[in-house]
């Protein structure tokens, strides 16, 4: 059988900047899960002495997990995923209190919590989304307005996943527990970026997912606070103490445990070398790349990411040239990819949708170099040019004076909000 490597299937090397959307498993984390796949496969489960010892390293794991983030092993819950972890407090919340039908969070969260809302709105529930700033931050003031004798729980993110902005989850956290509010926060972009302490934060709920901190897709954690009523999303068998049925996914959540411990160690290089080198390119392509412009707050975002603007172009169109050169970015949240939508994260913050449409976020991670960087912004100036050049929304298009530019760059907004309005309308209408 072949083995599979970007290398074998591109014949290139792939130049990853996309971090935010996955990241490479860590070799130390790979070596740490193996034994599990190929020798220690037992049910955790099971009362023999093969299934207890897998049982320890579970629980050790659980331990490496809640170090992370400051909990005591007994509040770490492990799930499929992020989405799962989101999901699950939020529906804990509405049904530990069932007299409660109002949940707050704001229009720039994950899809899982978006869509969620959308769900739960469908099936009598009322839903407030709170707005952002331009720059992307949260205005705390207007959250705490927001909340009412009905409230059941708050959700906000710690860090936006497509522009690194940072939520004052400490502040939210003291202003829900003030009213006996539940408080959730969805901290998967946050692990091996920016330490963690939930006794500090003082949030009940906390999600991550272990595909975002160098250990394999299909494992996350819900850390649920001592003493906060709980109620399981899976209903099945005993396993997380009752807190979650289904068998337990033993090799990935031996390495989330892995990189969990990895994750604390490279704390130092993510807030040095990799912001430095997030600085550089974002530096060099807003002072030579002109009309680009930073999406989000300069200072108050995570040390990794950068969400630039470059108008006159299709984000996308970068993407596929980018794609070309071995080169990976993205334009927003993976798990959106293919909508015909703008980001809903930019468009809250108030880019028009031509602007939004032509946002790019570049998130790097540990593993990139600064010779990844030099290979990035030696093609990137070229590729904006090329596409500028036969862009009719560019002042630079050579056909400009045959016709109104600002007029077309007018239709091209109308018929982009059109071809939105035609995708939202209900099915017959």
């Amino acid at each position: 059988m072949t083995s599979f490597s970007p290398a074998t299937v591109f014949n290139e090397k792939v130049y990853y900047f996309d971090n935010n959307a996955t990241t490479r498993i860590a070799p130390e984390v790979v070596s740490a899960m193996l034994p599990f796949l190929e020798q220690w496969w037992g049910n955790p489960s099971s009362a023999y002495r093969f299934g207890a010892a897998v049982h320890g390293h579970v629980e050790a794991a659980r331990e490496k997990v809640a170090a992370l983030i400051g909990a005591d092993p007994k509040e770490v819950v492990f799930t499929s995923c992020g989405t799962e972890s989101n999901n699950s407090a939020i529906h804990s919340a509405l049904y530990m209190n069932p007299g409660k039908k109002h949940v707050i969070t704001t229009k720039v969260e994950h899809s899982a919590n978006i869509n969620f809302g959308e769900y739960l709105q469908k099936r009598g529930y009322d839903v407030t989304y709170l707005p952002v700033e331009s720059d992307g931050l949260l205005d705390v003031h207007l959250l705490e307005k927001s909340i009412r004798p009905d409230t059941a729980i708050v959700s906000v993110m710690y860090a936006n996943n497509e522009t690194g902005v940072l939520f004052p989850i400490e502040e939210i956290a003291a202003i829900c527990r003030s009213r006996g509010v539940l408080f959730h926060t969805d901290a998967v972009q946050v692990p091996g970026k920016l330490k963690l302490d939930v006794k500090a934060l003082g949030v009940d709920f906390l999600s991550l997912s272990a595909h975002k901190l160098h250990a394999p897709k299909g494992i996350g954690m819900l850390y649920v606070k001592r003493r906060t009523k709980y109620q399981p999303y899976l209903i099945g068998g005993h396993q997380e103490k009752g807190r979650r049925g289904g068998t337990e996914s033993v090799p990935n959540i031996v390495a989330f445990g892995r990189a969990a411990e990895l994750a604390m160690s490279t704390l130092d290089d993510e807030n040095t070398r990799v912001r430095a080198l997030r600085d550089r390119l974002e530096d060099f392509i807003l002072a030579r790349i002109p009309n680009t412009v930073r999406n989000g707050n300069k200072d108050l975002r995570l040390p990794n990411t950068a969400n630039i603007a470059f108008d006159f172009v299709e984000a996308e169109a970068i993407l596929l040239l980018l794609d070309q050169l071995g080169i990976c970015a993205s334009s927003g949240s993976a798990c959106t990819t293919g909508s015909l939508d703008p980001s809903h994260v930019l468009m809250a913050m108030g880019l028009p949708p031509m602007r939004a449409r032509g946002s790019v976020r570049f998130s790097l991670g540990i593993y990139n170099t600064s010779e990844d960087v030099d290979y990035l912004i030696q093609h990137l100036p070229r590729i904006i040019q090329k596409l500028r050049d036969i862009s009719p929304l560019s002042p630079e298009h050579p056909d400009n004076e045959a016709y109104d530019i600002e007029a077309a760059r007018e239709k091209h907004e109308s018929d982009l909000a059109e071809a939105l309005a035609e995708e939202h309308a209900p099915a017959g209408a």
